[in-house]
């Protein structure tokens, strides 16, 4: 593994230093494995583990090309790890999430356009029309988010903040089936950011961040950590099928 380890570093050096650049195509195999000094087997590996991560795309018959290295692209992998966490270290993913959208919320409020901030409120509409349809209340509900994240105009930043979202989605879901008090609260939560981000206020459009995603942590936390007082429940992964009788419309806190 090691020597595998070193043609990794010497491939990722060659693009680093802008030696290979995006689309660029590498060399031959045996030139460049005489070039960096390696087996032609080690560099096969390197190229394989290289491939794996969306940094380099081979193409059979072709050759083997260095690929776009757009965000989306580099860190997909983040998105399958993230998705791999369970139990306490859900809650770092919350941490996470809590340190950087709030952050990024304020980010946006400086940079959203006049169509950006149009989108932002028709997923907003949109929640509030779907309370009785709950794929759509998530659906929408997580629009909201990826448009605003996506008006920071920081391509970085939103590709690791979706994917973090990603994995307490359920959890967030599960949420909104069994806390009656959800509904209006996060609902209010979402209108409280996109006011903020249409006066163009940063300071108010990062605390209403802030207080909409710590309020899903506080109610995740003692969940994951010994149990939530009045359910009993404590495994996120079998969450109730239906909504209760008259919490249907707590569905909105699904992206809480």
């Amino acid at each position: 593994m090691a020597v595998t380890d070193e043609a990794i570093g010497k491939i990722k050096g060659m693009i680093v230093s802008g030696e290979l650049r995006p689309g660029d195509r590498l060399p031959k195999e045996a030139d460049l494995a005489e070039r960096l000094g390696l087996s032609r087997s080690s560099l096969r590996e390197a190229v394989k583990a290289l491939s794996l991560i969306r940094v380099l795309d081979v193409r059979q018959g072709d050759g083997t090309y260095v690929t776009s290295l757009e965000p989306g692209l580099l860190l997909e992998g983040v998105g399958i790890a993230v998705e791999l966490l369970q139990g306490e270290t859900l809650l770092e993913i919350t941490e996470v999430r809590r340190l950087f959208e709030p952050v990024a919320t304020g980010l946006a409020a400086t940079r959203i356009s006049a169509d950006q901030l149009t989108e932002v409120k028709g997923h907003l509409d949109a929640m509030r029309e779907s309370s009785g349809d709950v794929e759509g209340l998530i659906r929408y509900d997580a629009a909201f988010h990826r448009a605003v994240i996506a008006a920071t105009g920081n391509r970085t930043l939103t590709t690791l903040l979706e994917r973090i979202s990603s994995q307490t989605l359920r959890a967030r879901s599960w949420r909104g089936l069994v806390d009656a008090n959800a509904a209006g609260r996060t609902l209010a939560e979402h209108e409280t950011i996109y006011a903020a981000l249409a006066a163009g206020d940063s300071a108010l459009a990062q605390a209403a961040a802030l207080l909409h995603v710590g309020s899903t942590e506080m109610w995740l936390r003692p969940l994951l950590t010994g149990g939530e007082p009045g359910t009993g429940a404590t495994d996120l992964s079998d969450p109730p099928a239906e909504p209760i009788s008259g919490e249907t419309d707590a569905v909105p806190a699904a992206r809480a």
